[in-house]
């Protein structure tokens, strides 16, 4: 085996036990009910979000402001709804990468249709038909 591939092969070998969890999460306001369903290429990293604007009260999520402002931002709470588990097969190239943003959009988009988080349950937008 070539240098080359041998460095590739750790690489992806490193890549693998590295994956960070991705996928589809809920952000519940526990005074009504109502939540926001969204999806993430670092499921980590969304949960360490909500917990700095928590702590910091600098709300940035637009849809959340107004009962953000009325009930604070302890009102609200981080749920993982699904993860999309790691292939064997590793990230390479940027196709790849596409095709994991492709399956977390995929799942969101279940989990929209089977929760349906709009007006009075939620702050998503329903989709405009086209």
């Amino acid at each position: 085996m070539s240098l080359d591939k041998q460095k590739k092969k750790e690489l992806a070998s490193s890549y693998v036990q590295s994956f960070r969890p991705m996928g589809v999460y809920q952000i519940r306001n526990v005074k009504n009910g109502k939540i926001l369903v969204l999806g993430s290429m670092d499921l980590t990293g969304a949960r360490n979000r909500l917990a700095f604007i928590q702590q910091t009260n600098i709300n940035n999520i637009n849809e959340l402001k107004q009962d953000w402002n009325e009930h604070g931002g302890g009102s609200f709470v981080f749920e993982e709804l699904d993860q999309i588990k790691p292939r064997e097969e590793t990230l390479n190239d940027r196709s790849e990468l596409k095709e994991y943003q492709e399956e977390v959009d995929a799942l969101l988009e279940l989990w929209i249709e089977k929760l349906q988080p709009f007006g009075d349950k939620g702050y998503n937008k329903p989709k405009r038909k086209k």
